[in-house]
């Protein structure tokens, strides 16, 4: 299984295709936008383009050793281990990350969600954690019937390592997209072609024009997987996908399906002559030196790579017991173990080795493996047609359910159902990478991505905010299911030029949560405060941002913003203020922060939060004072 959301399960031609004009270089340059489904340019920045000493994000450039805010021919860095300092980061929040995953390896909450796992979070070249827990081969089997797992003696159990190699399952599709976009980039590939003018026979059961993008951007129509496996020679599973009819018609829907990158698969193999596996080595992992990850591991691999399931019907799609050293996904399997939607057997380090290159712009040391405007598409989201579902080519992006507050428009990543992970975000130059064996000894023991989440959000706490002014500022948390209030005492304002001015640095989970100015000139009669915001940046002063409805929610850049609020509605009142922090029992972003607190009376200042005496008469339920 390659997918966290679908059941079990996911050439060639001889005749190399003659290359085709490809996407031209301007286009690439301005950058590629979906709208609607028509394509548009926009500019729009490069993947490392975070600010290096913003205040928002709290990186001092002398400290923190990141590419971002790197100019062309800059110095792109390679991975070393360092201390959280070096990298820029918290401390405390990585200790949490490893103490949050560590949790995962009890019953939650019938099962442990992994046997173990391995963890690597960094930023900038510093790799700040790198830590194995649990084990990578704990079970020889499951139990249907007590719904337990038999245990290996103990002496044959194998602990997690740094290097333990993972089946990566559906984080496997993101080696394909980038083969995919190197040929776009090359001109060996165009990205809005017919997939039926590589691969003819696509055209049956009325695929006929569905393109290169929507089987990147999983917009093919294709539904999300059927048994290939079952088929027992190539030539019939490819008929199976030939006559294949679309659920939906191209490019009116989003669905998730291991098909597209099965196709991609083909497409690639056509127009290049290599088999997929050739292709990986010859223009990945050779090149970034990713020693350890493959397709089809050697069998002097097994003692370093994590077993996955007792793989038995009827939970599995085929009688093949304990699967250790082989492809899990049964399509895949079926393909020999190397298919463009699973099958490929990576570390983490490796796959940081991956996540540094794509946030250097497509370079590591002396490779470079895509060109910084092709790594641009790989963040930028193809599929504004369909909120919820952003997709840049190959990589999903802003998906709370599994990066948590890691989530931005540009954070870029994908999941494996066995059990892995993979986040980046170029905002603030950081990388997460979980590996667990969560389908071993059974793909029942566990659901939803709760370690991710949980790992996600520690790894986002661990940027530091600065404060606006001062060393500290109010911080509401992170907190699920929770609202935090931050009230100011009561004020009786006289002037019609009455208004509240702060700094406010916001980042919730869209929608879902929010945070609220608020008014009461009585007991609890709450109303909303309308009020507008300031992006500060180079050259001209921006245009105020109005907030009718008194609120922000999603996200506001991770930078601070000046806040206004016309208080003169509450002349002659006992005014009391507050903000309210909300969150529903899900997902949650970075939080919002608020600094430098005043209120204006005309040419009177009534309050001010850098007053002592004022600061002192804050009544604050959740929010907490921050120097990070």
């Amino acid at each position: 299984m390659t997918g966290d959301t679908q059941g079990y399960g996911r050439t060639s031609e001889n005749t190399p295709r003659t290359a085709r004009s490809g996407i031209p270089r301007r286009r690439l340059g301005g950058g590629i936008l979906a709208l609607g489904g028509a394509l548009a340019l926009t500019p729009i920045p490069l993947a490392g383009a975070a600010a290096r000493s913003d205040s928002g994000t709290g990186v001092p450039g002398s400290a923190a050793d990141t590419g971002a805010g790197m100019e062309p021919g800059a110095h792109r860095p390679t991975l070393r281990r360092g201390s959280a300092a070096r990298a820029g980061l918290l401390q405390e929040p990585l200790d949490q990350l490893v103490r949050d995953a560590e949790a995962y390896l009890a019953d939650s909450p019938e099962h442990p969600w992994y046997a173990g796992a391995v963890l690597l979070a960094g930023r900038g070249g510093t790799v700040a954690l790198h830590r194995p827990i649990g084990k990578a081969v704990r079970y020889a089997a499951y139990d249907e019937k007590t719904d337990t797992g038999v245990e290996f003696p103990a002496d044959q159990q194998i602990a997690m390592a740094e290097d333990t190699v993972f089946d990566l399952a559906s984080i496997s599709k993101l080696f394909t997209s980038l083969l995919a976009v190197q040929q776009i980039e090359r001109g060996g590939l165009e990205l809005e072609a017919a997939v039926a003018s590589y691969l003819p026979d696509f055209a049956g059961g009325g695929k006929q024009d569905i393109t290169v993008r929507q089987l990147l951007t999983h917009t093919s129509g294709f539904r999300s997987w059927i048994p290939l496996y079952k088929e027992p020679t190539r030539e019939g599973k490819l008929r199976m996908l030939w006559d294949e009819v679309p659920a939906s018609t191209p490019g009116s829907a989003y669905l998730y399906s291991d098909l597209n990158l099965i196709s991609l698969q083909l497409i690639l193999e056509r127009i290049t002559g290599r088999t997929l596996d050739v292709l990986l080595r010859e223009e990945i992992t050779a090149p970034l030196g990713m020693h350890r990850t493959r397709y089809n591991p050697p069998a002097s691999w097994k003692p370093k790579i994590a077993a996955t399931e007792d793989a038995r019907l009827p939970w599995s799609g085929l009688e093949r017991g304990l699967v250790w050293g082989e492809v899990h996904d049964e399509n895949a399997f079926g393909f020999g173990g190397v298919a463009g939607h699973a099958g490929v057997f990576s570390c983490a380090w490796d796959l940081a080795v991956l996540a540094r290159t794509l946030l250097n712009g497509g370079v590591y040391g002396r490779s470079r493996i895509l060109s910084e405007e092709s790594v641009d598409l790989l963040f930028t989201d193809f599929n504004t047609a369909f909120p919820g579902d952003e997709h840049g080519l190959g990589f999903e992006l802003y998906q709370h359910w599994y990066m948590g507050a890691m989530a931005t428009p540009r954070s870029a990543g994908h999941t494996g159902f066995t059990g892995t992970s993979l986040v980046l975000d170029p905002t603030t130059d950081t990388f997460l990478i979980v590996l667990g064996n969560s389908v071993h000894p059974v793909r029942s023991w566990r659901s939803g991505s709760a370690p991710r989440v949980a790992t996600a959000n520690q790894l986002a706490r661990a940027v530091p905010v600065r404060p606006e002014r001062g060393r500290t500022a109010w911080f509401s948390g992170m907190a699920s299911a929770s609202t935090a209030t931050l009230t100011l005492p009561a004020l009786r304002l006289g002037s019609a030029r009455a208004r509240l001015e702060c700094a406010l640095w916001w980042d919730t989970e869209p929608s879902s949560d929010g945070l609220f100015l608020e008014a009461s000139a009585g007991r609890e009669d709450w109303q909303p405060v309308p009020f507008t915001t300031v992006r500060p940046g180079p050259g001209h002063r921006p245009a105020p941002l109005p907030h009718p409805a008194g609120s922000v929610t999603g996200f506001s850049g991770r930078v601070w913003h000046r806040l206004e609020a016309d208080l003169s509605a509450w002349r002659g009142t006992s005014l009391r203020l507050r903000w309210r922090y909300t969150t529903d029992r899900l997902y949650v972003g970075r939080g919002a922060y608020v600094d430098a607190l005043r209120v204006r009376d005309g040419d009177r200042t009534a309050f001010d939060s850098e007053r002592p005496q004022d600061a002192g008469r804050i009544r604050a339920t959740g929010w907490v004072l921050s120097a990070d």
